[in-house]
């Protein structure tokens, strides 16, 4: 028995390729619009992208934020330049001078002007990431460019007046965050006027073979392999079983993998390269679903490692194992909340986000550029 990809109904795909699209910097270059939770998304951001109003977006890592984010600028009308910055990636020293800018000799190195990210996405839309990573003194500074529409540059007097949609995403709880005084609750009522929340792809199953023959056919026209690539039934379980991480950039590396290495037209089980971390010896990746049903998260642990030990074998990483269902299972514990899981396991927050990092679990940073429209 095998599944030939082509048969499936047409899904509904909002892709980064083509000649406008392709500077953006995210790496997952497409959402599949096919599971009936992924549907009611698309419908309500049809509703909310011609109104120019705050959008905050929260979702795990390689879901698709700053896809859905450029398809709401997309949809928006506006004609000025889509502009994507990681908050998490901001240098505290110069902050404050790359959000705003800053006059020449207003600090050591200031060798000239420059505009900061509000202006150069004057007239079209700024998209914060990780917006729960930005320090306290500017959100202070945000709440006000917010409220006034207007910037002032580092070392300058005068304010410079800016139209801009701004759509923020987090992958953590900001009101959790507002209550470990993290976050600014007034920042937060200013950015979340309305409200999108993007469901990992282990709970919109119906996104995944659709997806998968999305990249399979991507990237068997870059190596001129014919599209109607065949799945075995064995690769067809495996993609629904495997609990995906890293989402749809994940999803992705695993097509374009099997593309490479398939000889033929087959794609067989073997031609998968999944995480080791969450195939090998029968691990599972916990869920906040999952984990809702704990008493606490030495229950998931505890689960986990007679997992571990009931293999013939132990794994040759066996540390690093021990660490990422730690880390792991108290992040779902906690609903994948880092305020929260940085307090049970009683580390700061910046330690938990290597952990989260380290293992795949929260995003990596994501460098800016500009998309003129």
């Amino acid at each position: 028995m095998v599944i030939i990809m082509s048969r499936y109904s047409a899904p509904q795909i909002f892709s980064l390729e083509g000649e406008q699209a392709q500077p953006l910097s995210i790496r997952a270059k497409a959402l599949v619009y096919h599971d009936p939770v992924s549907k009611n998304l698309l419908q309500l951001i049809e509703r909310l992208a011609p109104n120019d109003i705050p959008i905050l977006i929260q979702g795990e890592t390689g879901t698709g934020k700053e896809l859905v984010a450029r398809h709401i600028h997309h949809l928006s009308g506006r004609k000025g330049p889509f502009l994507a910055v990681n908050c998490g990636a901001i240098n505290d020293q110069l902050a404050e001078s790359e959000l705003f800018g800053h006059e020449a000799g207003s600090f050591t190195g200031a060798t000239g002007q420059r505009k900061g990210w509000f202006e150069s996405a004057d007239g079209g839309t700024l998209f914060l990431d990780e917006i729960g990573d930005l320090p306290l003194h500017l959100q202070v500074k945000l709440l006000r460019v917010l409220q006034e529409r207007e910037v002032t540059r580092v070392g300058a007097r005068k304010a410079i007046p800016v139209d801009i949609r701004l759509v923020t995403a987090t992958n953590v709880d900001l009101e959790q965050a507002v209550q470990a005084e993290q976050f600014r609750q007034d920042l937060l009522f200013r950015i979340n006027i309305a409200q999108l929340e993007l469901k990992p792809l282990r709970e919109r199953k119906g996104d995944i073979l659709p997806l998968f023959q999305h990249f399979l056919q991507k990237y068997g026209e870059k190596i001129k392999k014919e599209a109607n690539l065949i799945l075995s039934p064995t690769v067809v379980t495996a993609l629904y079983d495997y609990p995906w991480p890293g989402n749809i950039r994940e999803l992705e590396n695993i097509a374009h993998y099997a593309v490479l290495v398939a000889e033929g037209h087959l794609i067989k089980k073997e031609h998968l390269k999944f995480n080791k971390l969450f195939q090998n010896f029968n691990i599972e990746q916990p869920t906040s679903e999952t984990a809702k049903s704990w008493e606490n998260p030495f229950d998931g642990i505890e689960y986990q490692l007679k997992r571990i030990f009931a293999a013939p074998t132990l794994p040759s990483n066996l540390w690093d194992r021990l660490e990422q269902l730690i880390i792991a299972t108290s992040f779902e514990y906690c609903q994948r909340n880092q305020v929260q899981t940085s307090v049970l396991l009683g580390i700061t927050r910046n330690v938990m986000r290597t952990y989260l990092k380290r293992h795949n679990l929260v995003n990596d940073a994501l460098n800016f550029k500009i998309v003129n429209e």
